[in-house]
């Protein structure tokens, strides 16, 4: 095969489209209503000059929102030298499926500046982030009802305090200005666990799973994650995090992937110690007890249970595809498997945890910000006290009724009230046990073969539920 050919590129909106097509077959749907749900309704496509250092730099950036049917829109901010509209597009679209199965009431929505981070000094990147938040708010394309900006690639906790305290500036006086943007630091406004929300969600999933006897009996697997061998490509803020959770469950990681290479070892490998390594060395290569794998996407090729691209889209095409071996893929990343590999992939009996379901755990997150900032209260902060009150009550007529004392170490536990991330991480938990046996039931019930058409079915219909009671559909 020419090399023109092996790095085809592909549109991924049609990605996008193929899949909500599949899934519109199982739908009786006016067409028109249908087009309406998978279009964007407002695509901002932005240029503002910059002075960096003693020249002007024209800066691209894009905010798009997807969906209208339940507002604020939602959806993260990405900083890449890659960012397309194409591919802003589609994460808007992600976004609205996304919020639907997780039972968030927000409209999809997603923004990119066109520039690479890592050769950009802080006070640049600063200076840019500000100046497109401004163009934001000029247009109305950034607020508390009107559309709440996230971290996504290349972005993070001090990008979205910039984000809010710019729009405060411009907006002084508004009671609900920390609202306007999640992901802030916890100082600022932030939810504890937020950080760690998409990786966790992640777990939660592919545990759930994990747990479905009939499912585990179809690709010849036993029931729960203690033992499965788990691969992870991409150590960002959500592979680290899905992989300290697999391995504090019992999963052996025995392959990590980065962009310089992955590294393997069948016995296992320790996660910390590979950040800890990562930290010292600047790369994940040459961790001691483990193999250097060069090619990093030959790490997705290796014998595993569990495969979890946690990183770019398209690592699984049709030219790899028929190499792997996992027999669940999960897919952390955004569009991870083209079109014609996941067709592949369901012939081959490959269970796949699709995207618009399982790396909704960070808006889900973000909806409990967005709820904190809005309410002006932490999580806990009425309840602790109480709770823990009446545990100690409950405790002392156990201990009456039973005369015998409960040991001190088992009291602590008993008699604590929840803190934040305790209630922040239940509500996680929660939402993405509902939403996987949500699609699960539907794709057995209307006889769905896999679950990524399944869970677009769902998302649909909860989309169009909305507009008919809007009054927007007769």
């Amino acid at each position: 095969m020419s090399k023109k050919n092996k790095n085809k590129t592909y549109s991924f909106f049609s990605f996008l489209e193929n899949n909500f097509d599949k899934a519109a077959q199982f739908l009786s749907i006016e067409k028109g209503i249908l087009e309406q749900i998978k279009a964007c309704n407002s695509v901002y496509s932005i240029h503002f000059p910059v002075k960096i250092g003693k020249k002007i730099k024209v800066i691209e950036a894009y905010r798009v929102q997807h969906s209208h049917h339940k507002l604020p829109c939602k959806g993260g901010i990405r900083y890449s030298i890659k960012v397309t509209q194409d591919e802003i597009m589609t994460l808007a679209a992600l976004m609205t499926y996304k919020c639907a199965i997780v039972d968030v009431p927000f409209g999809g929505a997603k923004g990119g500046i066109k520039m690479d981070p890592q050769t950009i000094s802080v006070e640049n990147i600063e200076k840019i982030t500000r100046r497109y938040t401004s163009e934001l708010i000029k247009k109305n394309f950034i607020g508390p009802g009107i559309d709440v900006p996230a971290p996504d690639y290349g972005t993070g906790e001090r990008e979205m305090s910039w984000i809010f305290d710019t729009f405060l500036s411009i907006r002084p006086g508004e009671v609900d200005a920390l609202a306007c943007v999640t992901g802030k630091p916890v100082s600022q406004g932030g939810v504890r666990g937020r950080k760690e929300a998409t990786g966790l969600g992640v777990f939660y999933g592919i545990r759930e799973l994990c747990r479905i006897k009939e499912d585990m009996l179809s690709i010849g697997l036993d029931v729960g994650l203690i033992g499965k061998k788990v691969i992870i490509q991409g150590l960002g803020n959500v592979g680290y995090h899905a992989a300290t959770f697999f391995h504090e469950a019992g999963a052996i990681i025995i392959a990590l992937a980065e962009r310089e290479g992955a590294i393997y070892n069948k016995k296992g490998l320790n996660v910390s110690n590979v950040i800890l390594h990562l930290k010292n060395t600047g790369s994940i290569l040459n961790f001691p007890g483990a193999k250097n794998i060069e090619n990093t996407e030959k790490a997705l090729e290796l014998e595993c249970d569990i495969l979890i691209p946690a990183a770019l889209e398209n690592v699984i095409h049709k030219n790899n595809v028929n190499r792997i071996k996992a027999k669940i893929i999960g897919e952390a990343a955004n569009g991870p498997i083209t079109p014609e590999a996941d067709e592949i992939l369901e012939k081959m009996g490959v269970i796949v945890v699709p995207d618009i379901y399982l790396n909704a755990g960070g808006v889900t997150v973000s909806y409990f910000e967005w709820l904190k900032n809005l309410s002006h209260v932490r999580y806990g902060r009425m309840e602790k006290r109480f709770s823990e009150n009446m545990n100690a009550e409950l405790l002392q007529v156990i201990e009456t009724i039973c005369k015998k004392k409960i040991l001190t170490e088992e009291k602590k536990i008993i008699l604590r009230g929840a803190r934040e991330i305790d209630l922040v991480r239940s509500g996680l938990e929660d939402t993405m046990i509902s939403g996987f046996h949500k699609i699960r039931e539907l794709k057995k019930s209307i006889g769905i073969k896999n679950m990524r058409t399944a869970a677009f079915v769902f998302a649909i219909n909860k989309i169009i539920d909305s507009y008919e009671r809007l009054g927007i559909f007769p």
